[in-house]
């Protein structure tokens, strides 16, 4: 049996307490989430999930950025602090990370406060606001530099971004003097 704080006798107040602070996401038909360690995939009808824990990752598939739709410098910041966030080990994606801030603030040095807002989240530990954050910062390259893309000596390799398998959480970003980014997560 639970333990059950004081006060809380029949079947209805033991249930409200135990999803009281649950997370209610609805999920479209054939829609993905990573939960944890694990990608679910939804049935043909919507379905109605009560998540309930402390600190599990968890990712809508609309927020989920994939190393082929990483072909910005700021997608790329994104992708580095959303394997963090998944990770069990967010330290090991610090280098790369802090790697991609230097090439970016190079290139782009209005980022600059986007980038210090991901770095306090991070060093807080809160990865999953630092993620929110690195999102605003993709919209912001995307207004100030809206033609901005890698190039094609900075793609990621095809072999290492298909499609056909299932979604892995390490990656390998290196060569920060180089320019070149290589990613093993795929969806």
């Amino acid at each position: 049996m639970t333990n059950l704080p004081a006060g809380i006798e029949n079947s209805r107040e033991k249930r409200q307490w135990r999803t009281g602070m649950a997370l209610k996401v609805e999920l479209k038909p054939h829609e993905r989430i990573i939960i944890g360690a694990c990608v679910v995939t939804n049935t043909d009808q919507r379905a109605r999930l009560l998540i309930d824990g402390d600190r599990i990752p968890i990712l809508r598939e609309k927020d989920i950025l994939t190393p082929e739709t990483a072909d910005t410098p700021a997608k790329l910041v994104y992708l580095a602090v959303q394997l963090m966030y998944l990770s069990p080990d967010p330290m090991a994606h610090h280098p790369t990370y802090f790697s991609l801030v230097r090439d970016i603030l190079t290139a782009m040095p209005s980022a600059w406060p986007f980038i210090e807002g991901i770095n306090n989240y991070i060093l807080n530990g809160d990865v999953y606001h630092a993620l929110k954050e690195a999102k605003k910062l993709i919209g912001h390259e995307r207004r100030t530099r809206p033609q901005t893309r890698l190039t094609p000596t900075r793609r990621l390799p095809k072999q290492m971004a298909s499609a056909s398998r299932p979604f892995h959480f390490t990656a390998l970003l290196t060569g920060h003097y180089t320019g070149r980014y290589f990613v093993s997560v795929v969806w």
